[in-house]
């Protein structure tokens, strides 16, 4: 029976974690207008975000998934601390399994919070970020219910992101309690700033405190 090797980050670094998982569009859809260009970008923003800030690269911890293009949904790489997060390259094609990336998102969570209990690592809870163009092409109201269902249980925090006036905004809503947002034009950069900043402040936040998150004015598309 094989073992799992224990995370050497978790064992040198027992500091509290701020685990975030991000849910990437790469369908076809992601090569128009450059949004894939744009998105690969934003990521480097937002890698040199938080190892600029010492507490948060020691806190953060990111896994990144993408879905679309060849391989349908894909781990990029493994967990890894702020400190050591180089983000992937992604390449847009194929169609929009938002139902099965969800799925892949929700256990990975559940995995790395047995990993680092099991390590003595406490965690605050965990931020899921999903990033979409379009809408889900395969089935995706069952993980839907379970998204909204592990936000009421307090185990993880969703937010929905719609890209472009293609994005199913109401569908996108149903992975989160809290609805859908939408990224004012391709201000992927502005995004992915202000992601940083709310790792960071949670990363500073004393555990079980509620944290004020900076608006979302600098990113998000704000009805009036």
């Amino acid at each position: 029976m094989s073992q799992i090797i224990p995370d050497v980050a978790l064992i040198d670094n027992s500091e509290e974690r701020a685990p975030l998982v991000l849910v990437l569009d790469c369908s076809g859809s992601m090569n128009d207008d450059n949004k894939i260009g744009l998105l690969n970008d934003g990521l480097k923003v937002l890698s040199q975000e938080l190892k600029d800030d010492p507490i948060t690269a020691r806190c953060g911890r990111i896994l990144v998934i993408a879905f679309g293009g060849d391989n349908n949904v894909e781990i990029m790489g493994e967990w890894t601390d702020a400190m050591d997060f180089n983000p992937p390259n992604l390449y847009a094609g194929g169609l929009t399994p938002i139902g099965a990336a969800m799925r892949l998102a929700l256990d990975e969570i559940e995995n790395q919070k047995t990993e680092m209990r099991n390590a003595g690592v406490p965690y605050k809870r965990p931020i899921l970020m999903l990033l979409s163009d379009g809408e889900p092409t395969d089935d995706w109201q069952s993980i839907a219910i379970s998204c909204k269902n592990a936000e009421n249980a307090h185990k993880v925090n969703i937010m929905s992101i719609g890209i472009g006036a293609s994005a199913n905004k109401d569908v996108l809503g149903q992975f989160s309690n809290k609805g859908a947002l939408s990224l004012d034009g391709l201000k992927f950069k502005e995004l992915f700033v202000w992601l940083s900043r709310s790792i960071q402040a949670v990363s500073r936040a004393q555990t079980g405190a509620t944290v004020q998150l900076n608006p979302v004015d600098s990113w998000a598309q704000i009805s009036t």
